[in-house]
């Protein structure tokens, strides 16, 4: 315990430094500074500190010049004046560690749960590479998830990525909440990304509680924050989930949500003058959320592997809208909530026809698949024919096929809505069990 201590001390004094560059404002235009004096010692996408004393902010480069800097401040530029101080911090990295398991975090790393933290002895590149494609791991085992729906008819496996696609107020932070305390993992990463100040405290005590913080990580960055505080929220919890993938270990990690990061990033880059040709999102946001993606998933060799949920606000249920069309190309499935079926009070509100998990049909045997389609297949019949039934417009015994699914919806219905800890198998027998029309109708 000693050692391990001694470690995380030698990383807070590694990590002081005895020389700083300082460069000074000499313009003030469209929210970004122009500072002289630091092109030599500044890289793209650097942190540094503006002004002293009680005014000190952050901020970052965002792009290089023979003799000028541009740099996006952290929360504006109001208050700045010209010669104000600008120093160079250094590298955007994080330092992980074991301790900051059960904690919750912002994105450079510093506690905001009212306790200290200490840096691990290595920091990390917030945008590291992805794992080298032909060194990847396949896509593990079914995990066991504490709901029937994805433990039967959309499962998730070890080292899958899953998109969660919502508008809002249809479930989707409780349905994250199901996944973070029931989903198999060794350690859970949240990152929450632009959310509500109220919300972080009341996930973290009520939703999580004492039992899931204990295997957790929360990284969170509120909506009242810079967007360069709330991109970077993403990056962290990122680096975190990598920093024990290659411990070994097994991590879910949620990130709630891209659209959040994806609207920061547009804010970061219309002030540095890119273009807005994507629905309003510049051309570098696919880049943004592709290379994102790509870092979760299976690792390499003896390393672990990251499982991925990361959400998506559609607003009107825009499936076609740019970041959920984007993500849908890069990801293992897609979960779609559907407002209908929450407003009839069906939670969580999974719209399955719409739902697809890529790890189908490899990890299900042949009679779950042949269960599968056989539920696909009659909640798409009775969903095209539910208007006429529901009229009275369709006189029994005319179709079979759509007689069962009319006789079978309704327990069908009930099982997409059930939570189970009796296991995988044990959900399937279940499944099984509703497509009977004998039990169905008695």
């Amino acid at each position: 315990m000693r050692a391990f201590a001694f470690e995380q001390l030698r990383a807070e004094i590694s990590a002081v430094k005895s020389v700083h560059h300082i460069g000074r404002v000499v313009e003030v235009a469209r929210g970004v500074l122009m500072v002289s004096g630091l092109s030599g010692a500044a890289a793209l996408g650097d942190l540094v500190e503006i002004g002293h004393g009680d005014r000190v902010r952050r901020g970052e480069v965002l792009q290089l010049h023979e003799d000028i800097v541009t740099v996006l401040p952290d929360g504006g530029a109001d208050g700045l004046s010209i010669g104000d101080p600008v120093t160079h911090v250094g590298r955007n990295e994080i330092a992980p560690d074991d301790s900051w398991i059960g904690r919750v975090i912002d994105p450079f790393g510093q506690s905001i749960d009212g306790r200290p933290i200490l840096r691990g002895a290595k920091s990390r590149p917030l945008r590291a590479e992805a794992p080298n494609p032909t060194e990847r791991k396949a896509l593990g085992p079914r995990l066991e998830t504490g709901l029937a729906v994805f433990n039967t008819l959309l499962p998730i496996v070890r080292g899958q990525r899953v998109g969660l696609f919502a508008g809002s107020g249809v479930g989707k932070s409780t349905l994250l909440a199901k996944l973070a305390t029931g989903l198999q993992a060794d350690v859970v990463v949240l990152a929450m990304i632009g959310e509500r100040g109220r919300e972080v405290r009341e996930f973290v005590e009520r939703v999580l509680g004492p039992d899931g913080m204990k295997r957790s990580v929360v990284v969170t960055a509120t909506s009242d924050q810079s967007p360069l505080v709330r991109r970077r929220c993403a990056w962290t919890a990122m680096a975190v989930a990598e920093y024990f993938r290659d411990q070994g270990r097994q991590v879910l990690l949620l990130a709630d949500s891209v659209t959040r990061f994806a609207e920061a990033h547009r804010e970061i880059a219309l002030a540095t003058g890119e273009s807005s040709s994507l629905r309003g999102f510049p051309p570098s946001t696919s880049h943004l959320i592709t290379s994102l993606c790509e870092r979760s998933g299976p690792g390499i060799q003896s390393a672990g592997d990251i499982t991925a949920v990361f959400t998506v606000l559609v607003a009107g249920s825009d499936m076609d809208e740019p970041i959920a069309d984007i993500l849908r190309g890069v990801l293992d499935g897609h979960v779609v909530l559907s407002r209908e079926i929450a407003e009839r009070g069906r939670f969580p509100a999974i719209d399955l026809l719409r739902s697809v998990s890529r790890a189908l049909p490899d990890v299900a045997s042949e009679n779950e698949n042949a269960l599968i389609r056989e539920t696909r297949s009659l909640l798409g019949t009775y969903e095209r024919s539910e208007m006429m039934a529901q009229a009275g417009l369709y006189q029994h015994g005319t179709d079979p096929h759509l007689d069962k699914s009319i006789a079978v919806w309704p327990k069908l219905d009930r099982f997409l809505a059930e939570s189970s800890a009796d296991g995988i198998s044990r959900c399937f027998e279940k499944l099984e069990a509703c497509l009977s029309v004998d039990e169905a109708q008695s």
